[in-house]
C-alpha cells in the first residue's frame, strides 16, 4: 500500500509542479489568441470553458487505455507502479502538454503537419499516413470489441449488429460540428470515468485490501522470457504512461481552448488524471484477486480478457453502481475513443489536402472511405488488429517526442526533458520488433537488444544533427 500511496501522491504533486516548470518551457501566454477565436467555423474551431474541454480530452486520450493496460500490466507485478509514475509524469504527460501547445501554437493543425516542421517533409509525409493508419486501427478496435460486449450483455441483437448501429453513430460524432455530440456526450462519460476510479480508490482504502509493494523489478508473468519487462510493458501500458494516440487528439481540443493558460490542465493534466486511474486499476487488480499471482491465474482461466475483470471487480466492489459504472467503462470509453479517432483521421486528411471541412458534403467525402476501411479490418483477428495498434502506437509517441525534442532546441530552451523519454521510447519501440520467437530460441535475446540500440542510435543522430543542428545551436 505504502508504494502505491508514494506513487499517487507523486503524480498530484507533478502537476502543479512539473506541469508549471513545463509551462515556463513552453511560454505559455494569454495574449497570443488561440485557434477558436482567430479561426472560428462554427465545425471545428468552436470555443468551449476549460472544464468541457477538459473532460473531453480526458475521455478522448483514455477509452479503455488505462483500465484494461493497467491490469494487463499488473500482471508484470508491483514494477508497473513504476512505470505509470515515472512514464505519466515525465513522459507521458510531458509529451501531450508540449505537443499540445506546439499544436495550439501551429493554427491547431493535425499532428503530421506539426512535426513536419521540426523533422521535415519526409517525416510529415511518413506521419500523415501512419497516423491515418493509427487512426482506423483504433477506430476499428473500438468498434468491436464494444460490440462484441453489447452484444453479450443484450438479447436479440449479435455482435455485426452492434457494428453497424455503433458506426452508425460514428459517423454523426465524426461530421457534426464538434459541440453537437462530443461537446455535449463527452463530459458527461468523463466525470463518470473519474467516478468510477475514485470509487475504487475509495475502496482500496477503506476496505481490507493488500496491494502489493514494490520490493523488487521482479516480473511476475507465467513465462517472463517470451514477456520480458523491456520492452512488453512500456507497450502493454501506454494510456496510463505514454500513447502516441493522444498527440492525435489533441488537435481537436488545440482548436476549443481559450487560452494558452488552460492548456497545462486540458493537456498535461487530463494526462496526470488518466495515469491516476490507470495506477488506481492496477492496484486494484493486484489486491482484488489476492495477489500477482493470482491475478495471471483467473485472467489465464478467462482468457485473458480485462473486460472480464472489469466487470467482477466493479459489481463485487461497487455493487449495482459499479455495474453501470463498468458498463460505462467498457463500452461507452472505448466507442468515444473510437468516434475521436475517426474524427482525427478526417481532419489530418482535410489538412493534408487543404480540402474544406466546413461544407457537409466534404465531411461526408472524407469519412465514409475511412469507416469502410475501418468496418473490413474488424474481419481480421483482434488479437492480431491489437498487436499492430500497440506497436504503432508507441511507435508515434517516439516520433512525436522527437518533434518536441527539436521545437525545444529551436527556441532555447530545456531540450532534454525531451531528449530522454525520446531515446527511450525509440529504444522500446525498436527493441520491441527484435524479440521475436526466432531469437527467444536462439538464445540470443542479447542480439535484439543490441539490435534495438543501434536503432535507437541513428535514429538519435539522424536527427539531432539532421534537424536540430540547422538552428546553429550547439549540443
Amino acid at each position: 500500500m505504502i508504494t502505491f500511496l508514494i506513487c499517487l501522491a507523486a503524480l498530484v504533486t507533478a502537476y502543479f509542479t512539473y506541469g508549471k516548470y513545463l509551462e515556463r518551457q513552453a511560454d505559455a501566454d494569454d495574449s497570443r489568441p488561440t485557434p477558436c477565436k482567430r479561426l472560428a467555423d462554427g465545425v471545428d474551431f468552436i470555443a468551449m470553458p476549460r472544464w468541457r474541454v477538459f473532460l473531453i480530452q480526458l475521455l478522448n486520450i483514455a477509452g479503455t487505455g488505462p483500465i484494461f493496460g493497467a491490469i494487463l500490466g499488473a500482471c508484470f507485478g508491483p514494477v508497473a507502479f513504476l512505470w505509470i509514475t515515472l512514464g505519466g509524469i515525465f513522459f507521458g504527460a510531458m509529451h501531450d502538454y508540449l505537443s499540445g501547445m506546439m499544436i495550439v501554437r501551429g493554427d491547431g493543425r493535425s499532428l503530421p503537419e506539426i512535426a513536419g516542421e521540426y523533422l521535415g517533409t519526409p517525416t510529415r509525409h511518413f506521419m500523415r499516413w501512419f497516423s491515418i493508419v493509427l487512426m482506423v486501427l483504433v477506430g476499428a478496435v473500438f468498434l468491436l470489441s464494444p460490440a462484441q460486449l453489447l452484444s453479450t450483455l443484450v438479447d436479440g441483437v449479435s455482435a455485426d449488429g452492434w457494428v453497424w448501429i455503433i458506426l452508425a453513430y460514428y459517423v454523426l460524432a465524426t461530421v457534426l460540428p464538434v459541440d453537437k455530440v462530443i461537446g455535449r456526450c463527452y463530459p458527461v462519460f468523463g466525470a463518470a470515468l473519474i467516478i468510477m476510479a475514485l470509487s475504487l480508490l475509495g475502496v482500496i482504502l477503506v476496505e481490507d485490501y493488500s496491494v502489493p509493494e514494490l520490493t523488487s523489478l521482479h516480473n511476475y508473468q507465467p513465462d517472463a522470457w517470451s514477456m520480458p519487462i523491456i520492452p512488453t510493458l512500456f507497450i502493454t501500458i501506454a494510456c496510463g504512461a505514454i500513447s502516441g494516440f493522444h498527440a492525435t487528439q489533441s488537435p481537436m481540443m488545440a482548436r476549443c481552448v481559450g487560452r494558452e493558460s488552460e492548456c497545462r490542465s486540458v493537456f498535461y493534466g487530463s494526462m496526470i488524471s488518466e495515469s491516476i486511474i490507470a495506477l488506481i486499476w492496477a492496484a486494484i487488480a493486484m489486491a482484488f484477486f489476492g495477489g500477482v499471482g493470482q491475478l495471471n491465474t483467473v485472467l489465464a482461466e478467462n482468457g485473458d480478457n480485462p473486460a472480464w475483470a472489469v466487470d467482477v471487480i466493479s459489481h463485487t466492489t461497487l455493487g449495482r453502481i459499479g455495474g453501470v459504472l463498468a458498463i460505462l467503462g467498457v463500452v461507452a470509453a472505448p466507442i468515444t475513443s473510437g468516434d475521436t479517432a475517426f474524427r482525427s483521421a478526417r481532419l489530418i486528411i482535410s489538412d493534408m489536402f487543404k480540402f474544406d471541412q466546413k461544407p457537409l458534403l466534404n465531411r461526408f467525402a472524407v469519412c465514409i472511405p475511412l469507416f469502410v476501411v475501418g468496418f473490413l479490418i474488424t474481419q481480421v483477428n483482434f488479437g492480431i488488429v491489437w498487436r499492430y495498434f500497440a506497436w504503432c502506437n508507441q511507435t508515434l509517441a517516439a516520433i512525436t517526442l522527437w518533434a518536441i525534442y527539436v521545437w525545444l532546441v529551436r527556441r532555447g530552451k530545456n531540450y532534454w526533458v525531451a531528449l530522454i523519454p525520446a531515446l527511450v521510447m525509440t529504444y522500446i519501440v525498436s527493441s520491441f520488433v527484435f524479440i521475436s520467437d526466432q531469437f527467444a530460441g536462439m538464445q540470443m535475446r542479447w542480439l535484439a537488444y543490441a539490435l534495438g540500440g543501434l536503432v535507437t542510435l541513428v535514429v538519435a543522430w539522424g536527427v539531432m544533427s539532421g534537424q536540430a543542428c540547422k538552428t546553429g545551436c550547439k549540443h
